[in-house]
């Protein structure tokens, strides 16, 4: 694991041999087959981040995620006992999908003291034991100690909580994250409850999306209007100030541009108005302690960290006290589900409230400026026009989650 700026003499790809400098096939990203590969190489192996603590405030409450790309639907549930608890959403009667609303293929939260199927009524608590067989006197020596939900492994790391669908993980969720993740357990992520959501559904693989997100090369061309008045410059160098990877995981930090300092004419009147931007609220609240296993690289005038957690979680946490989470949800090989949430410390004023709605405002327009490129991508890449792509240095972690992808798939099928 490196914990270094980058040198004069060297580039971060070169302190990563293993990666090499080569072009790099983005085929893992338009084949149906290769699709079918990766789901049960990775979303079917590794940890799985399905929602926060926060989405299970009280006991009782639940909630259900479908993860298509491992081919099942996960009920996560609070129980009587305070323990956070995974199962497969599926009736043990005759496989009906237990838990929904108005459709089967819809996910669903609330509260509840039981789970009752819709198709013949049995009944399931909140631990996942059977309770109630409907005409239970007309089965064949049926034991309900024997019927209950199918669990799934499931750990709380950080407020965060994972799942994972394998029989029997490789290792434990901590083991799992390594150091370079671990080091944030201790982050006050509980301290930021203000949520604000947004989802899409995207014509893209879901690895072209985590890709847009991996670099800030892309920064000036693309994001040119939300720069500001002075910086409009698409021919402007932007630069990552720190790269590392630590097994499958990956972060990259940006300086910050402290626009709370910027002379007005140099921003946006919406900017000093309420006093925030994409890069924040302009005035962040205080934080007791050290913030725990941020910029890793020691950076000046740190901005943003970007730590991306193998396969499909970004968690990006601001300087200014309040952090972003990104989620992945491959859907086909050419489709997947974009979650984004946004988490601050509550607001106290009317001020402070506008000023965090105007963040997720600008933060919602840098995303769907890296959307509109996705279909493009997704097309051009289908288009097989090229066997394979050059990077830049600053693309390394583009280069490293694709790498690390045909490495789960090689070894797991291998293997088998």
């Amino acid at each position: 694991m490196s914990s270094f700026p980058r040198p004069p003499e060297g580039t971060w790809t070169q302190h990563y041999p293993e990666l090499g400098t080569a072009p790099v096939s983005f085929e893992d990203s338009v084949s149906p087959q290769f699709y079918e590969l990766e789901r049960d190489a990775i979303f079917r192996r590794a940890w799985l981040n399905v929602g926060r603590v926060d989405d299970l405030a009280r006991k009782g409450s639940w909630f259900t995620k479908d993860l298509a790309a491992a081919g099942t639907s996960i009920l996560v549930v609070r129980g009587m006992d305070d323990e956070i608890r995974a199962f497969h959403n599926v009736c043990r009667h005759r496989g009906n999908r237990l838990v929904w609303t108005d459709t089967p293929a819809q996910e669903s939260c609330g509260v509840s003291r039981q789970f009752a199927c819709k198709y013949h009524g049995w009944r399931y608590g909140l631990d996942g034991g059977c309770v109630y067989v409907h005409q239970e006197n007309e089965f064949f020596g049926i034991d309900k100690d024997e019927l209950g939900l199918a669990s799934v492994h499931c750990e709380v790391w950080a407020g965060f909580i994972f799942v994972n669908v394998a029989e029997a993980p490789r290792e434990t969720l901590r083991e799992y994250l390594g150091p370079m993740v671990s080091a944030l357990e201790d982050y006050p992520f509980g301290l930021m409850t203000e949520r604000y959501s947004f989802r899409a559904e995207n014509a893209s693989n879901w690895k072209v999306f985590i890709d847009a997100f991996q670099e800030y090369y892309h920064v000036p061309p693309l994001h040119t209007e939300q720069l500001g008045p002075v910086h409009r410059n698409p021919e402007a160098v932007f630069e990552g100030a720190h790269y590392q990877l630590d097994g499958p995981h990956r972060v990259v930090s940006t300086s910050g541009a402290e626009k709370h300092r910027f002379p007005p004419e140099y921003l946006y009147p919406s900017e000093v108005l309420l006093r925030s931007g994409n890069m924040g609220p302009w005035d962040a609240p205080p934080i007791d302690g050290e913030l725990a296993g941020t910029n890793p690289g020691g950076v000046k005038r740190w901005g943003i960290d970007n730590f991306q957690i193998f396969p499909n979680l970004e968690i990006l946490i601001y300087e200014r006290n309040w952090y972003l989470s990104y989620r992945f949800w491959p859907t086909s090989h050419n489709t997947h589900v974009f979650e984004a949430d946004l988490w601050f410390v509550p607001a106290k004023t009317a001020r402070e409230r506008l000023a965090r709605e105007y963040a997720a405002v600008t933060v919602k327009e840098y995303a769907l400026q890296d959307v509109g490129t996705l279909d493009g991508t997704q097309l051009g890449l289908e288009s097989r026009a090229f066997a394979s792509h050059p990077l830049n240095d600053q693309e390394i972690l583009v280069r490293h989650f694709h790498k690390t992808v045909a490495d789960w798939v090689e070894e797991h099928h291998a293997a088998r």
